[in-house]
């Protein structure tokens, strides 16, 4: 099933299928800090790995209903990720709808100040992804695609963590 149709159903109530995996961690950073980080194109492609730069430079990224193609590596290869933001609030939430390849899934980050003596955001991600995903002559299955989304929700936080607390 198609990313968009299957984002779609689930809203009109169809059930679909989906992975859902949330992880958080706690940054040593103002949340505007770690909002920067989430959406000045210059930073994402600095504390990324494996965003390279953008296609196109995005004019006001983010906004709702922007399509956004950045140069993407996945491994050794690279492709383009095409990234639609589709719900914006400053330094709260930040979702977006992500195509990489034959990979589709709706992403989310929410942002959430802690109390402490100093500055500190708790920072959410959340992926859900179709539970299966297909590629030529193949299907790859629940089980990857769960791996598959814990493995980029542990390294997203991490490097974000990394680059607020840590900036160069």
């Amino acid at each position: 099933m198609a990313f968009d149709s299957a984002f779609s159903l689930r809203e009109q109530g169809v059930s679909v299928s989906v992975i859902t995996i949330a992880m958080s961690t706690v940054i040593g950073a103002e949340p505007e800090r770690v909002w920067r980080a989430l959406t000045d194109p210059d930073e994402l492609s600095s504390w990324d790995e494996r965003i390279i730069a953008p296609v196109d430079r995005p004019d006001g990224y983010p906004h709702v209903g922007q399509h956004v193609r950045w140069r993407y590596r996945l491994g050794s290869v690279q492709l383009v990720m095409h990234d639609r933001p589709t719900e914006i609030i400053p330094i709260e939430r930040l979702r977006s709808r992500i195509s990489i390849g034959s990979l589709r899934y709706e992403q989310t980050f929410s942002l959430l100040p802690e109390r402490s003596d100093s500055p500190r955001t708790r920072l959410s991600m959340k992926i859900v992804a179709s539970n299966s995903v297909p590629v030529i002559g193949d299907i790859v299955d629940r089980h990857d695609v769960r791996r598959m989304s814990v493995e980029r929700i542990d390294t997203t936080l991490r490097s974000i963590q990394k680059w607020c607390e840590n900036p160069i």
